[in-house]
């Protein structure tokens, strides 16, 4: 059950602060994280392994990219298939709750599609 705080209203819209262990918090405790979107992007085009995720998510460490792959696992997001041969081969692939979650992710990135034009004209307006 989400422990939401009311506070004053904006533009109609009830605001809310959102306190730990509510579920709106859990859910961007999970997801709202630019490497954490960047792997499930990636891994929605299908199977990976480690070193093809390190070139597509340019810039992050391989010690963060580990971090990432082992929550994205312990929470069901993606499974990990570890292949028994030498050198060891390892392929991540996102989960059916992986796949709901990049679908529900889906209308998000649409809006960032039709608005970034006007997010970067105004932080240009704000830099002046």
């Amino acid at each position: 059950m989400d422990s939401v705080t009311p506070g004053r209203a904006v533009d109609g819209a009830a605001p809310m602060q959102l306190e730990q262990g509510c579920t709106t918090r859990r859910v961007f405790d999970l997801i709202a994280d630019k490497w954490m979107l960047s792997i499930l992007c990636v891994l929605s085009e299908g199977t990976a392994r480690y070193n093809a995720l390190q070139r597509s998510v340019v810039g992050i460490t391989p010690k963060v990219l580990t971090q990432h792959l082992r929550s994205l696992e312990s929470n069901g997001l993606l499974t990990r298939t570890v292949f028994p041969v030498i050198p060891p081969h390892v392929e991540y692939e996102l989960t059916d709750l992986g796949r709901s979650l990049r679908q529900a992710l889906q209308p998000l990135l649409t809006w960032g599609e039709s608005h970034l034009d006007e997010v970067d004209q105004a932080r240009s307006a704000h830099q002046q």
